[in-house]
């Protein structure tokens, strides 16, 4: 029985109310009537504190998705750069992921990972070389990560992700430092999650996978993440143990998108249901090419036009959850998708253990093919060039402005106050202690045009004061 605030994984993921959900939006993919109603009922509206929008439930959004008429999709595309401007502006997070182990005993099919790959090289970095993965990604003017890790309790136990996030928030280098570590691990305890508050995590990531329970087991056939239900209800576990922050996502490809897309907000309404917050981040991944994975023998890969409706309606459907696309898109999908809802991209990325050190890229370690190779730098200018503001901010997060109290600002369209100032300051560092001579003459001008529209005249001379004091050393000024 489908019921959002319970906390049984098979009650707000429930099977038949998916069904419902999908037979009821292709009888209503043809509903003109209906469509526009919910068009209209996404819209942003204006309020006395800001901008809100009403978003839409699992079964409305999912009416859009089926929905085929050109001139209707066309509309959605146009509703979701409307929302993605009216909360987060030009701003586009920054990050990288960094790879601390690849020995996993899982078995996942679609993962190079899986316990049975022997033809993968297994590694498992040591603190010294987590500190020199930490100064190279310091280097390139990153200052917000993503750890991953393998499931193996022995290689791999919560002692050593707490170890390595204390390191990696240990190390200054010049002018560097991670101030953003987010953790992207398997499910574990409600005890373990509170070890990870204590250790100062920025939000903990846990791909669903699969939202298919029956598919999920097959995919799973071996391992502790075979449990479906323990690890579609880790977010609740997460929250109890006092992470506030915690990021969803399904990688399209293994199962039907659909199926998947009704899931997904049915698990961000839980979220919301339950804890009063939904999710902070919704990450969207497609199944790639990687050692001993052929992403053909699954049947249910979506090309990029399903891909550009599936971020466009995330994006309608949560307004306020920021959207990340990694490099496992290319520069071209990457660029269109950005116009559509995506808020945070990955640049520079690895995706092998240890492979931010070396100058030659490696691939015996890689968890999937990176389609987007290019360095940090090429990545922000070619951001800026397309009037985009790269943001390296973490304030909100070091100001506590987390969960709930994130998101009430979100909602009032408040958090546009603080984030704006706040990227044109990290970006100004970032140009000053890494960017080339190219990058910084973009970002220059960028950062000169984008200082007139701080909205509040008290706000924009503090914040022109901090940019000449970047300019002559002084560092980490934030709102």
């Amino acid at each position: 029985m489908y019921n959002p605030k319970s906390l049984v994984a098979d009650e707000f993921i429930d099977h038949q109310e998916v069904l419902d959900t999908l037979e009821y939006a292709e009888k209503n993919k043809d509903n003109v009537e209906l469509i526009d109603s919910l068009l209209e009922k996404a819209r942003p509206r204006k309020t006395k504190d800001g901008v809100s929008c009403a978003g839409l439930t699992h079964r409305e959004a999912s009416v859009l998705l089926a929905c085929e008429i050109p001139e209707k999709i066309e509309k959605m595309y146009e509703l979701a750069a409307e929302i993605k401007q009216a909360f987060y502006g030009d701003r586009i997070v920054m990050f990288a992921p960094l790879y601390l182990s690849n020995y996993c005993i899982n078995g996942c099919v679609y993962c190079p990972y899986h316990n049975q790959n022997k033809n993968i090289p297994r590694k498992k970095l040591t603190q010294e070389e987590i500190k020199k993965e930490v100064i190279a990604l310091q280097d390139m003017g990153h200052k917000r990560i993503a750890i991953e890790s393998g499931e193996d309790p022995v290689a791999n136990p919560i002692e050593y992700i707490l170890e390595s996030m204390k390191t990696i928030y240990s190390i200054n280098h010049k002018n560097g430092a991670i101030r953003r570590a987010n953790v992207n691990i398997a499910a574990t305890t409600v005890e373990n999650y509170r070890k990870l508050k204590e250790a100062g995590i920025g939000t903990y990531i846990l791909f669903q996978e699969t939202y298919h329970k029956e598919s999920y087991l097959k995919l799973h056939p071996t391992g502790p993440k075979h449990d479906y239900n323990y690890h579609t209800e880790a977010m609740d576990r997460a929250m109890e143990g006092g992470i506030d922050d915690v990021g969803l996502g399904v990688l399209f490809g293994l199962e039907l998108y659909r199926y998947e897309f009704a899931g997904l907000l049915m698990h961000a309404e839980h979220l919301e249901a339950v804890h009063g917050v939904g999710p902070h981040t919704v990450s969207m991944p497609r199944i790639k090419r990687a050692d001993d994975i052929d992403p053909s023998t699954f049947d249910n890969g979506i090309d990029d036009d399903v891909f550009a409706k599936l971020c466009a309606l995330v994006r309608i459907s949560l307004p306020y959850t920021g959207m990340i696309i990694s490099t496992r898109e290319n520069q071209a999908l990457r660029e269109r998708v950005l116009k559509l809802g995506v808020s945070q991209i990955s640049g520079g990325s690895r995706t092998s253990v240890g492979g931010y050190e070396t100058e030659v890229r490696p691939h015996d370690t890689e968890q999937f093919d990176v389609s987007d190779e290019r360095t940090l730098d090429e990545v922000v200018r070619w951001l800026m060039e397309m009037g985009y503001i790269p943001s390296f901010c973490t304030a909100c997060y070091r100001e506590g402005r987390t969960g709930d109290r994130f998101m009430s600002l979100c909602k009032s369209g408040q958090i546009q106050n603080c984030c704006h100032p706040n990227a044109l300051m990290t970006l100004k560092e970032f140009l000053m202690d890494y960017a080339s001579d190219e990058t910084k003459k973009v970002g220059e001008e960028l950062i000169k045009e984008q200082s007139k529209n701080i909205p509040n005249e008290v706000v924009k001379n503090k914040i022109v004061g901090w940019l000449d004091d970047i300019e002559k050393g002084q560092r980490d000024f934030r709102i």
